[in-house]
């Protein structure tokens, strides 16, 4: 059953995307997610952005029914929570990795390069949107230790003019690279995983799809390939197993299990 938790915070981080920070810690670790539930609408699944133990975060976009309701939620108002669900982002100390974020899947990466960087880990961290006034967590992620801020716009209003993935191709061209790990778009998500097999790179990825029980039972979340659902054997999943995946990049099924071309 969800808690009923209080909204500490609410910080407009760009045009589209609200941080929330919630009176809470379930002990969330990057690339895990937990459920949101306005009571009398629906729940719906979203990464954790942070969690210190006393709170937690969620960085989301207004593009839907669900998160128009919940942007219209103020200070002191109440959402129910449960999770945290799946498995999350692993590192090793002192390793060189490399992040690709694109659009809202900086704030996972930015949970995991918190944690990464105090570890000693050296982190490239590649942020992309179409223009500047979408990119997200570029202040923060300035801030955080050993990590390396690499920014990208379709438009060139900041940084390179581009896609992130080409700003990775470079990295990969002049860095000895460890491991990456991408969260965003899945076609940029798709172009990564190939490019990780090509440089024979470990790779680790948010394979997102319309979750709703957590626990593997329902059958919405489930991979075409494999059979496996993301809400236990992901969200984030090696190279290796996204590669066995016959839908990735290609398609995902709504919450009817209608096939949905990316």
């Amino acid at each position: 059953m969800p808690k009923s938790v209080k909204i500490l915070d609410i910080v407009q981080e760009n045009s589209l995307v609200k941080t929330y920070t919630l009176d809470i810690s379930l002990h969330g670790k990057p690339g895990q997610f937990c459920n949101i539930w306005i009571p009398r609408l629906n729940e719906k699944p979203f990464s954790v952005a942070d969690d210190d133990g006393k709170v937690m975060k969620f960085s989301i976009a207004e593009i839907g029914p669900f998160t128009q309701e919940l942007a219209k939620k103020k200070v002191g108002d109440k959402v129910g929570i449960r999770g945290p669900y799946g498995k999350g982002f692993e590192y090793k100390k002192g390793e060189h990795l490399v992040f690709l974020a694109g659009g809202y899947g900086a704030a996972p990466l930015y949970f995991l390069a918190r944690q990464a960087g105090e570890d000693g880990c050296e982190i490239e961290f590649i942020v992309g949107a179409r223009s500047e006034n979408l990119l997200l967590y570029i202040d923060k992620i300035k801030k955080l230790k050993n990590v390396h801020l690499h920014i990208a716009t379709d438009d060139g209003s900041k940084g390179y003019r581009g896609y992130n993935i080409e700003v990775l191709k470079e990295i990969l061209l002049n860095k000895k690279i460890d491991h990456i790990y991408t969260c965003g778009p899945e076609i940029m998500m798709k172009k990564v995983s190939e490019m990780a097999f090509e440089k024979n790179i470990p790779a680790q990825i948010s394979v997102e799809r319309y979750m709703k029980c957590g626990f593997g039972i329902c059958g919405n979340c489930v991979n075409d390939g494999t059979g496996a659902p993301s809400c236990k054997k992901g969200p984030v999943m090696s190279n290796e197993e996204v590669r066995k995946l016959k839908d990735f990049g290609q398609y995902h099924r709504d919450e009817e299990g209608m096939k949905v071309k990316l």
